[in-house]
């Protein structure tokens, strides 16, 4: 079963499976709630899931059927490629976390695999990012995080000194000392990683 709300990305994901020897999708959703009523009905072995879904999330549909129908193997299939989301669907019960960037061949090996019994996705395997993704602000001070939002929300220098009731060379300071802790050269930079940081709300259904 694909649980996608797009319905070009479903139907190009049950063209590949439908093409693949020994598989076949059983039904489609473009919903929590749609979802959960699908695989009651149809009892998939297998069900690729979207994160982000117009009434919630992936997370919330796994949560559901695994009460119900805790026999159903999940896969997610999203495009965040995010800390938070890959521990949220091993806590889950997924078994996978598959990128939409993937192959449609990669994904067919890796339904075969999941129904097979096979689990892709470990603690080991989240730790493992973790390490990798380090936070880059987890060594700034207090003072230097509220810098990296307010530049984040596109204040200036001066405009950041008057929200935070200091001096403008001060915010010079603060902003040499993070720079040097996040491994970044310019503001620009620093920006950047805030807007990043924000797209990355997997979470928040519909967006």
């Amino acid at each position: 079963m694909i649980v996608d709300d797009h319905e070009v990305v479903r139907r190009g994901i049950a063209e590949v499976i439908d093409r693949t020897e020994g598989m076949g999708v059983v039904a489609e959703a473009g919903s929590v709630a749609e979802g959960v009523r699908r695989a009651e009905l149809v009892n998939p072995q297998v069900m690729l899931v979207d994160l982000q879904l117009p009434d919630g999330t992936g997370i919330d549909l796994m949560r559901t059927l695994r009460q119900s129908k805790p026999e159903i193997r999940a896969i997610v299939l999203t495009s965040f490629d995010d800390d938070s989301a890959l521990a949220a669907a091993l806590e889950s019960g997924a078994a996978a976390y598959v990128l939409k960037s993937v192959r449609g061949a990669e994904i067919a090996e890796v339904v075969r695999a999941v129904a097979a019994g096979r689990v892709l996705l470990d603690e080991r395997t989240v730790t493992r990012r973790r390490k990798e993704h380090d936070d880059p602000t987890e060594d700034l001070t207090p003072s230097e995080l509220r810098v990296v939002e307010l530049i984040g929300e596109g204040l200036s220098n001066r405009e950041i000194a008057e929200r935070l009731s200091i001096a403008e060379k001060t915010v010079k300071n603060h902003i040499t000392s993070l720079l040097a802790k996040m491994g970044l050269q310019r503001r620009t930079q620093v920006a950047a990683w805030v807007a990043a940081r924000k797209h990355h709300a997997w979470s928040e259904p519909g967006k």
